[in-house]
């Protein structure tokens, strides 16, 4: 219950804990650059409060975690494919996509609105879960990271549907031509629904839906401690455990049949 209340609160007690630790030190730093504030003759401007209290005690950087790793690798795999066409089903704006724009172009779908112009991006937006669905046989290239779970789960606006995750996979692969390279994530571990966040996915219910659908190319993941593993050859121990992941992340590459 706690843990349900810090997320929808937003209510961290170590954080809090930490920041009100940091208080004094703060009231250290401003009175000594008040000091020489006032001794200087050309002042840069009038002083005023903005704590930044946690931050000389965190690293430089983010280099871990499903996103950073998943966003990264996938963007260097499309660069070295260099496919005809790639469309991005929901992924990261500020990730994936931007990698990639980097770089060339991308048409990315989402059911929500994306209103900002970036070069070399065309939003569109769509309902990935309808059945109506108008893109088959569209691309030579698809993208999905950590955006198929959410599917049904109405977080983001859409419908709640139970089957949300199947619908949206079963219309990205209309929209691939024969042959066309799927790269996918999403958590893996003992599967479940957390709602309305997510599911997580065990290894073997996807791996038995891609069975008919595609060739398996390349299987990595983020671990619960945030590391990558690349190109990890699958045997039925790591399916079965889900290469040891409560909440890990998998990142396929599939070439469909």
């Amino acid at each position: 219950m706690l843990k349900e209340i810090q997320l929808i609160l937003g209510i961290y007690p170590r954080r809090i804990i930490r920041s009100v630790k940091a208080i004094p030190w703060y009231r250290r730093c401003k009175r000594d650059f008040i000091e020489q504030w006032k001794a200087d003759e050309k002042k840069f401007g009038e002083i005023k409060n903005y704590p930044c209290l946690l931050d000389k005690t965190e690293e430089g950087g983010t280099a871990s975690g499903h996103y950073f790793h998943q966003d990264l690798f996938v963007a260097h795999e499309i660069f070295k494919a260099n496919p005809e066409s790639h469309v991005d089903i929901g992924s990261r704006i500020n990730g994936l996509i931007a990698h990639i724009a980097s770089y060339r172009a991308v048409e990315v779908m989402d059911i929500r609105a994306v209103t900002p112009q970036i070069k070399n991006v065309r939003f569109i937006q769509a309902d990935c879960m309808s059945p109506g669905f108008a893109w088959e046989n569209y691309c030579d290239s698809v993208s999905s990271l950590h955006a198929i779970e959410h599917f049904g789960l109405g977080r983001y606006g859409d419908t709640i549907d139970i089957n949300g995750h199947l619908k949206g996979l079963n219309n990205i692969y209309k929209m691939l031509k024969k042959g066309g390279t799927f790269y996918f994530s999403v958590p893996i571990g003992p599967q479940r629904i957390e709602f309305n966040a997510h599911r997580v996915f065990s290894l073997k219910y996807l791996l038995d839906y891609f069975n008919s659908k595609y060739d398996l190319l390349s299987f990595s993941f983020v671990d619960d401690k945030g590391d990558m593993h690349e190109r990890v050859i699958l045997n039925d121990n790591l399916v079965e455990t889900n290469c040891g992941c409560t909440y890990g992340c998998g990142i396929f590459i599939l070439q469909k049949k």
